[in-house]
């Protein structure tokens, strides 16, 4: 999947990769496309749910080993 920018929150639990993401999204241009790194396996259901809530565009998980990595499009504003 194509990305903008990577976060990498290996080794973080509950909830700072979430912390973190949002943090991010907030230096990032409406439409960009953030990567989250995590081995936190709460981040499977947490990330969607986080997404309903502010309005950005979850595109999806992978899993390879132990990290996770989920994508989340910023949301694009409202005219």
């Amino acid at each position: 999947m194509k990305f903008d920018k990577t976060l990498d929150c290996y080794g973080l639990s509950c909830p700072m990769p979430l912390y973190k993401a949002s943090n991010e999204m907030k230096n990032m241009k409406q439409g960009e496309v953030l990567e989250l790194i995590s081995t936190d396996e709460g981040i499977k259901e947490d990330m969607p749910a986080w997404c309903r809530t502010t309005g950005n565009e979850y595109l999806g998980m992978e899993e390879e080993a132990d990290v996770i990595k989920v994508y989340v499009r910023k949301k694009k504003q409202e005219e």
